[in-house]
């Protein structure tokens, strides 16, 4: 069973994996508007979603998570929706991972970026990964926290150097910030970055005393997301440096600024560490999906197969490292609009059984629970979806091989609704008989 704090590191790989990714957001918005951003979003777009975590996740601490509430709250349909949006967004997601870790590789090694080395790697990245998981969910989480420390570290280091130079770089450019997302465009970046606290929920029949590890663990996690978000940016801010010097990828050139081609070494690698983390524990996260699902007659009875020991979804974990492995060369990019709108999609449904399930099931045991009534459950729910309508408007510009990325996301959307219906035509009833699904542990 998963203890705390490796499910804090686990959450933490699933929804951030560190600093990376997030210099336009200072470079496009300025340290001050950059910095309140990436305080102000946890609050506004987080803090509800972990909220409403914790009460579903401790009352029904169920493999599959989320799946499992939406269905358990409006029925087979649309359990199978919730879990659908979650896989068809990986498909999107997981190539990316392997892929960027063989970015930060070559340049640091710029063999492998001849021919097809970089490919093999990244389909190294995908076997090791899938191996850890097999070997058991301790592995993958107890990996996690190394790999948190380990990435953490160069950091620190940055921030600490940072405060001796006060003041000491305010002549200083670097080649990073070539930016011009702007306000609104950091605004979106910020939300694509505190996305997923749902996908930890997937795991809870493995987490040890689930009812009070999930409420705990989900405030840990956002508060240090938002403290490894912010602090390295609020040091650098007190050098002097322009917040222009920030652009995707900067962090290398300013590392090896500040502290030296030792550092700069560090803060590539870290990259590499970031990458491999986000891949491994989302495989954790997204193999429970089709365990739970077929455990409930809504995939082929082939994926409740487990290993003896470790207890792990072994076929569900192949089937899906396959399917991403296949996708390896598709060049998929970050697509920020796709992301947000399954994402947001999946979310509203989670929001939804929240409300619903305050009022079917009334006398539910529910160890933590968000006060306010049903009415205090749809007050929570207000602000973080404004926010994902508010973040697809503005991001609509997006194309998906030539199409325009709202409308390719909402046909993906559709796309479930006829996936359960041919389900429904091969067998009304299930594609194979149901299986009896472990009971969850008890607080």
């Amino acid at each position: 069973k998963l203890t705390l704090w490796p499910l804090v590191a686990a959450t933490f790989f699933m929804v951030s994996g560190g600093t990376y990714g997030t210099e336009d957001i200072i470079g496009g918005s300025g340290f001050a508007r950059g910095i309140l951003i990436l305080l102000i979003t946890p609050i506004l777009w987080s803090l509800p979603t972990s909220l409403m975590i914790g009460e579903l996740a401790s009352a029904m601490p169920e493999e599959g998570g989320y799946y499992a509430w939406v269905r358990r709250a409006m029925g087979n349909m649309w359990g199978f929706q919730e879990a659908w949006l979650s896989l068809v967004a990986s498909i999107f997601d997981m190539a990316i991972y392997p892929t960027l870790f063989v970015t930060y590789l070559t340049k640091l090694f710029p063999y492998f970026s001849v021919g097809h080395r970089g490919v093999m790697v990244a389909l190294a990245i995908v076997v090791v990964c899938a191996a850890m998981n097999i070997a058991g969910i301790r592995v993958v989480a107890t990996t996690s926290v190394w790999l948190f420390v380990l990435l953490s570290i160069p950091f620190v280091a940055i921030a600490v150097l940072a405060l001796l130079h006060h003041g000491g770089f305010a002549q200083v450019a670097t080649g990073g910030g070539t930016t011009n997302i702007g306000l609104i465009g950091g605004i979106l970046i910020c939300m694509w970055n505190y996305m997923g606290w749902d996908n930890a929920t997937t795991v809870a029949s493995e987490v040890n005393h689930p009812q009070r590890t999930y409420p705990r663990a989900m405030a840990a996690a956002v508060t240090i997301v938002a403290v490894s978000y912010t602090l390295p940016f609020a040091a650098m801010w007190l050098t002097g440096i322009g917040p222009k010097a920030f652009g995707e990828g900067s962090w290398a050139d300013i590392a090896g600024m500040l502290g030296g081609p030792a550092l700069r070494i560090a803060i590539v690698g870290g990259g590499m560490l970031s990458a491999f983390g986000m891949f491994n524990a989302l495989v954790m996260s997204y193999s429970r999906l089709p365990l739970a699902m077929a455990q409930d007659g809504l995939m082929p009875h082939v994926f409740t197969k487990m290993t003896p020991r470790t207890r792990a979804p072994w076929v569900a974990i192949v089937a899906c490292a396959v399917a991403w492995a296949m996708c390896l060369g598709l060049g998929f990019e970050r697509l920020v609009t796709i992301d947000i709108l399954l994402y947001g999609a999946s979310l509203g449904l989670e929001f939804v059984a929240l409300i619903v399930l305050r009022i079917k099931a009334p006398d539910m045991p529910r160890p933590y629970k968000v006060p306010g009534g049903t009415l205090g459950a749809i007050a929570l729910s207000i602000v973080p979806m404004s926010l994902l309508g508010f973040s697809i408007v503005q991001s609509k510009g997006e194309t998906v091989a030539g199409m325009n990325a709202l409308y390719f996301g909402l046909l993906v959307i559709a796309s479930g609704f006829a996936a359960y219906g041919i389900k429904l035509l091969l067998k009304p009833t299930g594609w194979f008989v149901q299986s009896v699904k472990p009971e969850s542990n008890a607080a």
